[in-house]
């Protein structure tokens, strides 16, 4: 049921993406990036969905997360720059944000799901009879599913700071050619950041206490850089439509990090 619940899911993202390419009333390079990029998602919930058959400890972090940056880039499709959003827009988002709970609160809630998705990945073991493809159980020490919900939000600033910037690239021509160097640097704060991330991650999955300070110290870094660079080069609106996946992106890692730091006992997997 959670798979086919799964698929809705997906189709009523890709229906929605639809209706306000029909109804929206800016057009343009902008428009195009993010609905690209929020037709990309669509394959998140394919890969999510492969997760939830197979069983895996993954499957609840990257639930959450698509479902929360799903309902923030839809959000911002259907909100238009002026007006009231479209009624279609409007209705197709509410099912789809009434989806997206119904699947959180699925994967966190449920006990046959909570009891299923334990399971690793598959490697090549070495046995008595030789070598078999089984699932490997990870050497590493158990981990909160919290600290893994935090590492998964962390992965998503990436993402959420490039898209903005592709869309600020596409408008130099209104901003002038002066805002080239803000853009270059936008990119570069992104790509930065992710390297920063996937650095600290490593040790924050060895158990590394400091680990959790410095990535929330990388969180905020984000936030100094984005927010500021989302009102110069796309106004309020760009602040409000691209700022607020990244804050909510941010929060949720904070969360996720004194989620696991004050509950170690309590809902506990181990990382493959």
């Amino acid at each position: 049921m959670l798979t086919v619940l799964l698929v809705l899911t997906a189709a009523a993202t890709v229906t929605v993406e639809l209706l306000n390419l029909r109804y929206a009333d800016e057009q343009g390079f902008g428009l195009a990036v993010r609905t690209g990029w929020a037709l990309l998602r669509t394959v998140g919930w394919l890969v999510l969905i492969w997760h939830v058959r197979k069983g895996r400890a993954s499957a609840r972090p990257l639930g959450l997360i698509l479902a929360a940056t799903t309902i923030f880039a839809v959000a911002r499709l259907v909100l238009p720059r002026e007006g009231l959003p479209p009624l279609p827009g409007l209705v197709g988002f509410g099912v789809l944000t009434a989806l997206c709970v119904t699947v959180v609160v699925l994967l966190y809630r449920h006990p046959a799901l909570l009891a299923w998705h334990v399971r690793h990945a598959n490697r090549l073991v070495v046995t008595g009879e030789g070598l078999r493809w089984q699932e490997g159980r990870p050497s590493r020490p158990e981990l909160s599913g919290w600290l893994l919900t935090a590492r998964t939000a962390a992965f998503t600033w990436t993402p959420l700071m490039i898209v903005p910037a592709l869309a600020a690239g596409g408008e130099l021509g209104r901003n002038g050619v002066a805002s080239l160097a803000a853009v270059v640097a936008w990119f570069a704060a992104a790509i930065a950041q992710s390297w920063f991330v996937a650095g600290t991650t490593l040790f924050l999955l060895r158990g590394k206490a400091w680990a959790r300070t410095f990535l929330l110290g990388v969180g905020v870094a984000v936030l100094a850089v984005h927010l500021p660079l989302c009102w110069l080069l796309l106004g309020p609106d760009g602040l409000v439509r691209d700022g607020a996946p990244v804050v909510a992106a941010v929060l949720l890692a904070a969360y996720g990090l004194r989620r696991a730091g004050r509950e170690p006992a309590r809902d506990q997997v181990l990382v493959s």
